[in-house]
């Protein structure tokens, strides 16, 4: 403690032991409410420019949207011309340097560069880099099997990853603004004592809800991870909030609720969205496999996180205390830059190669094959219990959500007359989150201990909670 006062407060710290012999926790408590002006606005410029972009609505377009997501659809037209030539590319390029680096020259690739860390995987992963790197190679040049570049299947997710390219490649360099100059640990200390208690999670991961909220759940997944990876976020902690806590953005439920034709009805979508996401994680923070994960923090980092605190010392106090520590350490220009193409690098060769692979065999078994229909038939089964009108043309909606998000809405859309039932299926399909084609290949390609299996666990119980809550609200809240 006493290196880290030096280092906060190297005259004050030094003259109050001096002059009073007092110990290191005493002059903490001394020292707590006075940071210099220029260690206070280290932690409050680079906050305040973080929370303006990742997290305040501004009108762009005639839709809502956040800076980043501007930005992020500048940069996306900017690149279209080249996307798909680039995204061929990168996954060529990880399938090759994963195969060379893990099996051919292994010993040669040095334990914790920039190089292991992109390349060296095991062999499933290879395997997937190498398969992604093959669908691409056929939806790029419209070869193989129409299965496989079909403009709803292969040629959809590379659509796709052009645009999350362009949100990664902002976000990336942005990132650093929320988790390393403090206002992570002050809104974290300040309300933990709401979000221990009901979701298990520390106060921080409120920021990851607003991040994703407003602006886009792919960004709130990427920016936990990151969190677990760097200490702030159990195992645990970090599985509940990208799988569960982690909301769809506000434009993208407009969005649904319009293609579903319920739009009209859209503060109550929300209303009820709202409270079945929040009982939903309530009860899945404390029941298998969520609730039973290991509550331990990334080995190679350990705990990096204190938001309780101290006796004697005010919540407000210890809020602030805990934000300035954290921006005198915080980078410099020269080293955020360098963060962001780390983690911008660490995001396409790892990420794209597998959200290809996963997702666009996601999307063949929903198009061409009846397995989500079999699956789905318990559910149809548990709409006509709870009396939702068209339950056979609703069920398979309640599970082709896992391949992806726009699924069900289409389907809905389709095949579906009952207003209600298109509200029902809407609200479900973005409450459950879990969708291969995005965020689950995020948390997959991730370091999180959260598999294909467990994710499957989590996306039905998920699944199986919301269902009757959002049917009984419908039915009490909803006149159509």
């Amino acid at each position: 403690m006493k290196d880290l006062l030096n280092r906060m407060y190297p005259r004050q710290s030094a003259d109050k032991d001096n002059a009073t012999g007092m110990g290191d926790e005493q002059a903490m408590k001394g020292l707590i409410t006075n940071p210099t002006k220029k260690q206070f606005l280290r932690f409050l410029i680079p906050s305040l420019i973080g929370v303006f972009i990742f997290l305040f609505p501004v009108w762009y377009q005639d839709n809502l949207n956040i800076p980043l997501g501007v930005v992020s659809d500048i940069i996306a037209k900017a690149i279209k011309p080249f996307a798909p030539t680039f995204i061929l590319l990168i996954v060529a390029v990880s399938a090759i340097l994963t195969v060379i680096c893990s099996f051919v020259i292994p010993k040669k690739v040095k334990e914790g560069s920039l190089i292991h860390s992109l390349f060296v995987a095991s062999p499933v992963y290879t395997i997937i880099r190498v398969v992604g790197a093959i669908i691409t190679i056929m939806v790029y040049f419209k070869t193989g099997t129409e299965y496989v570049y079909n403009p709803d299947t292969g040629g959809s997710m590379i659509g796709l990853m052009c645009t999350l390219v362009a949100w990664f490649f902002a976000a990336s360099f942005l990132i650093p603004l929320l988790l390393e100059y403090g206002i992570m640990d002050y809104t974290g200390t300040l309300i933990r004592g709401v979000l221990k208690p009901l979701f298990r999670l520390p106060g921080r991961s409120a920021v990851d809800l607003l991040a994703s909220w407003i602006g886009n759940c792919n960004v709130g997944v990427v920016l936990t991870t990151q969190q677990y990876e760097q200490g702030f976020y159990t195992a645990r902690e970090a599985a509940i909030i990208s799988t569960c806590f982690s909301a769809v953005s506000l434009p993208f439920c407009l969005v649904i609720a319009a293609m579903l034709g319920v739009d009209k009805y859209f503060l109550q979508f929300y209303l009820i969205l709202t409270i079945t996401g929040i009982v939903s994680v309530m009860i899945m923070a404390r029941i298998w496999p969520l609730g039973t994960m290991k509550n331990e923090y990334y080995e190679k980092v350990g705990k990096q996180i204190d938001e309780v605190e101290p006796t004697h010392v005010k919540k407000t106090q210890w809020a602030l205390y805990q934000a300035v520590t954290r921006a005198q350490d915080g980078p410099t220009f020269a080293q955020l830059m360098k963060k962001g193409i780390d983690m911008f690098l660490g995001i396409i060769f790892t990420l794209v190669p597998v959200t290809m692979c996963v997702g666009t065999i996601a999307l063949i078994i929903s198009t061409y094959t009846p397995v989500f229909d079999w699956i789905s038939l318990p559910f149809k089964y548990m709409y006509e219990l709870l009396g939702v009108q068209e339950a056979a043309a609703a069920a398979p909606g309640a599970v082709v959500g896992f391949a992806d998000m726009f699924i069900p809405a289409i389907i809905g859309g389709a095949t579906i007359t009952s207003l209600e039932t298109k509200f029902i299926v809407g609200i479900l399909s973005l409450v459950q989150i879990i969708y291969m084609s995005e965020v689950g290949s995020i948390i997959i390609a991730s370091k999180l201990p959260v598999g294909m299996g467990k994710l499957i666990i989590i996306f039905l119980e998920k699944t199986v909670i919301s269902i009757p809550i959002i049917v009984l609200l419908t039915k009490l809240l909803v006149n159509f």
